[in-house]
């Protein structure tokens, strides 16, 4: 891939009031903690000081932000109210009236857009699931049709489906499509000409999930921010909405199956939420934009294990007291640690050898075994692994050949969309990592050559399907049943 313009200068950490040795201790305990990173970024004053990617992954590809997305919603809603095409009081009812129920509850009536960007519709639990279970045709009439456990702005509950709405709002009042909105009023005044979106079957972006950027395009969303909505000569968008979106709304509550973290519980703005220290956008599986106006500091980060109990607190304990360090003597030597640290950053390959002992003929045969729960492929989809000269050809299923590398990562995309792969043996197992690349996703394919059977496992099971070949096809429809 070419690599991007880039959208931010670059300094070290020490010109930053910042020491290089903080940001090390933070990659040595993102490692204690188990935290899988796939990428870090640290601007301070406007400059970023710290980068890294984990090999395979690199910094020129999209990443999926999964609900950081919301983030940006909010951005385009700002928008179309600076626009006044839309208010704060405007009622759901009244902006899309055709996909009201002809029997919905006052309360469902009375939503506004800040019951919205709040998420204080007054719904017990997030009520995406059950909305499309009640109209898997309309996800909006089914939102409306939820029963309500509390009056309408006293409760945050964490429910997607208010995101979604808020798009198809944005869409209606402006009479542009979300990411057409903001590919002209934000991402290509920036200089980001790479943004990529998964779409439900009318090809309508989710709104609340779907959103890749690289990561230096979610810090530059931050320093943005940051900056007010500033960005160079250009107010791209309105200061007040800024200061708006990311003032704390409404007191938040644990969710269900979090640890409990005290920057989930500080507080919810207008799609963002409120830290001990500044704000943040988050997403599933670890990705974060992190903003704290106070110390000139943005954060962007992506990862592949949900590292809600220890982000972004590992942030605050290892680079808030090191904050305007001045320079001495050890910083050159810290800085010189640092730079090795980040360029051999990467994640583990398969270890093994290039064949299995007991010498098969040219190609492995395998059927797949889909009973765990975290299955990619279906029940018996065949598998069938080739040798080739520096690594395999992975065939599953009729229409599916991937390449494999050993010792490094082999890129291929068969349906459109990257896989990454790397594998090896150990005795008569094979095992390759299929990297779903563009996403906190991979799935490890394990091959038993002596019983002819494979499993095809997520790491994280993705939130809209485990369908493996739904997330490598292009363009990206992970909802097709949805229209």
């Amino acid at each position: 891939m070419s690599p991007q313009r880039a959208l931010l200068p670059r300094s070290t950490p020490a010109a930053a009031g910042l020491s290089p040795r903080a940001i090390t201790a933070l990659l040595d305990q993102l490692e204690a903690h188990s935290v899988e990173c796939h990428s870090l970024m640290v601007v301070r004053r406007g400059h970023v000081v710290a980068e890294g990617w984990w090999a395979p992954y690199s910094a020129e590809r999209p990443h999926l932000l999964y609900s950081l997305t919301k983030s940006f919603t909010s951005i385009a809603v700002g928008l179309a109210i600076a626009d006044g095409l839309l208010s704060l009081d405007d009622r759901v009812v009244d902006v899309l009236p055709d996909h009201v129920p002809a029997d919905i509850p006052d309360q469902a009536r009375r939503l506004t857009v800040h019951h919205l960007l709040t998420m204080t519709a007054g719904h017990a639990t997030d009520s995406l699931t059950e909305a499309w279970l009640l109209e898997p045709d309309d996800l909006l009439r089914g939102f409306l049709r939820v029963p309500f456990s509390t009056p309408e702005g006293t409760q945050h509950t964490y429910d997607n489906a208010t995101t979604y709405i808020l798009a198809r709002m944005v869409e209606r009042v402006t009479g542009q499509a979300l990411p057409e909105l903001l590919d002209e009023r934000l991402f290509n005044p920036m200089g980001i000409d790479h943004a990529e979106w998964d779409r439900v079957a009318s090809s309508a972006a989710f709104g609340f999930h779907g959103l890749h950027l690289t990561t230096e395009s979610v810090a530059a969303f931050g320093e943005l921010l940051r900056r007010g909505g500033k960005w160079g000569d250009r107010q791209l968008v309105p200061s007040e909405w800024v200061e708006l979106a990311t003032t704390r709304h409404i007191e938040t509550l644990a969710l269900p199956d979090w640890t409990p973290n005290p920057d989930f519980l500080s507080g919810y703005g207008y799609q963002f939420w409120i830290n001990r220290h500044g704000y943040h956008g988050q997403g599933a599986f670890g990705q974060y934009c992190v903003v704290v106006p106070s110390h000139d500091l943005v954060i962007a980060f992506t990862g592949a294990v949900d590292p809600t109990d220890v982000l972004p607190g590992l942030f605050w304990d290892h680079l808030l007291p090191d904050l305007d360090a001045q320079a001495d003597s050890s910083t050159a030597a810290h800085q010189h640690a640092l730079t090795n640290q980040l360029h051999q950053l990467s994640l583990k390959p398969i270890p093994g050898t290039a064949t299995p002992a007991h010498q098969p003929e040219a190609s492995t045969k395998a059927t797949v075994d889909a009973s765990p729960e975290d299955s990619a492929l279906p029940h018996e989809t065949p598998v069938q692994l080739t040798p080739t000269d520096d690594g395999w050809h992975l065939h599953l299923g009729p229409s599916l050949t991937l390449e494999v590398g050993h010792g490094d990562w082999q890129e291929s995309a068969p349906l459109g969309r990257p896989v990454v792969a790397t594998g090896a043996w150990q005795a008569n197992t094979f095992t390759a990592d299929l990297y779903v690349i563009t996403t906190p996703h991979r799935v490890r394919v394990v091959i038993d050559a002596t019983t002819g059977t494979a499993t095809a496992r997520w790491n994280v099971v993705p939130l809209t399907t485990s369908h493996l070949t739904l997330h490598l096809k292009a363009p990206l429809m992970t909802r097709p049943d949805v229209a």
